[in-house]
């Protein structure tokens, strides 16, 4: 149902969101299932809201420059395998993005003009999960390999974006990292509730069936030099992230309990 802003009001028995009682036991995500299982029943009258715009200004609202009006029109017209396709023209892990995305595609908006925007982070979700429970989520496994090898330096969703793309055009890519597993932020800066680690996990299990080799425990200068790097391979893909917090000088900073988040969240 819409409201005369045009924005549809989820159901509390369509939300579905877990009671209290049960989510004070552990540190799921909010919605039973998945985020994006939770909204399927409002998703295609979210979609119908994406107007043809003269210039849907939500391509320039995001970094990734989805294609956020195609997969709109295709979940409008119940096209869910196509939508999919069209989000991962863009995106390699949608369902990431759909989770912890800050949408600044909503932001930009058209219809958000004079009405609230279209759930925009919300399709993108459903599309992922729905993917992912039809099994259309499979290996792309390269038809022929180019010989060149590739080091990518960093396991967060940046490298890994790099890792699957160079594996489909048929370079061997080995990853490396430094913590003890594969993931970055995505595993050690992430709480649960907030995307669970199954999500990550199942993601890695296609790249590996894929041909990515992931090295964990593996700090670059320490167990292998800059130099050998060169040396090994044809490519090296720098992809780490900062672990050097931005402190804030503001009144309170200096007291108890204040923590940054770039030790706390590990």
């Amino acid at each position: 149902m819409a409201d005369p802003k045009g924005f549809i009001k989820v159901p509390r028995e369509v939300a579905g969101r877990r009671p209290v009682a049960d989510r004070a036991a552990d540190w799921d995500e909010v919605y039973p299932g998945s985020p994006g299982r939770a909204v399927l029943p409002i998703i295609r009258q979210q979609a119908s809201r994406c107007m043809d715009c003269g210039i849907p200004f939500c391509h320039q609202g995001c970094p990734l420059g989805n294609l956020i009006p195609e997969w709109n029109d295709l979940i409008y017209r119940d096209l869910w395998r196509s939508a999919t396709d069209r989000l991962h023209a863009t995106n390699n892990f949608p369902e990431f993005t759909g989770r912890l995305c800050p949408a600044p595609c909503e932001t930009a908006c058209v219809v958000g003009i004079n009405r609230e925007p279209v759930t925009i982070k919300n399709v993108e979700v459903a599309i992922a999960d729905k993917a992912w429970d039809d099994r259309r989520v499979v290996p792309v496994v390269p038809e022929w390999h180019t010989n060149k090898t590739v080091a990518v330096v960093g396991s967060g969703p940046s490298g890994l974006a790099a890792a699957q793309q160079l594996t489909r055009a048929g370079h061997t890519v080995v990853v490396y990292e430094r913590a003890d597993d594969i993931g970055g932020l995505l595993r050690f800066g992430i709480p649960e509730f907030k995307m669970e680690k199954k999500v990550l996990n199942r993601r890695l299990k296609q790249m590996r069936q894929e041909g990515t080799v992931f090295k964990p425990r593996t700090t670059i200068g320490v167990d292998i030099t800059g130099a050998e790097l060169r040396d090994r391979f044809d490519a090296v893909v720098l992809a780490i992230g900062s672990t050097v917090p931005r402190d804030l000088p503001v009144p309170g900073r200096e007291l108890a309990g204040i923590h940054q988040a770039m030790e706390f969240l590990p």
